[in-house]
């Protein structure tokens, strides 16, 4: 008999409650807006610092002749001799510049030490890079070569990864690339008794060449 009333008491509470009007709902959140603060600081100064701090390697070049003396001094330093570029503009530029590079796939496998490639944008808050299928580069020379270079100009510094996305929505519209990453800092691992590793996944290091293209 308590048992029923109890029951009965229940059901009468949630009959009452299904016939009440639904609670006030909150306003449909923003989602335009950020979830950060605005950034005080300047944009390449925070992306280059964010970026070192990922461990990734931050060469400034203050013009493309810069970029072509940086980039053969950090050659020459390191004694890379299979630099493998499949970008046709960068092919174009490296020659123009004296820069010796490998454009084919021949022997890659096993060979390539090292790969140049561009990017959509960068990314300050973060300091990470943004690639892409899209261009000739494709997937492999991002994640196969034990040294990944990057040449960005500044122009291509955003705020927030939101941004950068854009950047890309408006690029290609329709016709996005199969495959977007973000890329802060070298490949790196601590699943084993959580000892970091370098380079488990993908390259052991990140080097940047950053243009300056903007004029006063």
């Amino acid at each position: 008999m308590y048992e029923a009333k109890s029951k009965e008491i229940v059901l009468r509470k949630v009959r009452e409650a299904l016939a009440m009007s639904a609670p006030f709902l909150p306003p449909t959140p923003d989602f335009a807006t950020s979830v950060y603060g605005p950034l005080l600081e300047d944009l390449s100064v925070l992306f280059a610092e964010t970026f070192i701090r990922n461990s990734g390697t931050f060469v400034y070049c203050e013009n493309e002749e810069d970029f072509f003396d940086q980039l053969f001094e950090f050659k020459r330093e390191r004694g890379l001799d299979n630099l493998y570029v499949w970008e046709p503009v960068l092919k174009k530029i490296l020659h123009a510049g004296g820069i010796n590079f490998n454009g084919t796939e021949e022997n890659f496998i096993g060979h390539a030490e090292a790969a140049l490639t561009t990017c959509e944008a960068l990314v300050a808050r973060t300091g990470s890079i943004l690639i892409s299928s899209a261009n000739a580069s494709g997937r492999r020379l991002s994640v196969y070569p034990a040294l990944h270079l990057v040449v960005a100009k500044l122009s291509q510094l955003v705020p927030d990864i939101k941004q950068a996305l854009q950047l890309v929505k408006t690029k290609y519209d329709k016709r996005l690339p199969s495959m977007i990453s973000l890329v802060s800092g070298p490949s790196r691992t601590a699943d084993i008794e959580k000892t970091l590793v370098m380079g488990a996944h993908g390259p052991r290091e990140l080097i940047l060449f950053l243009i300056d293209d903007h004029t006063d």
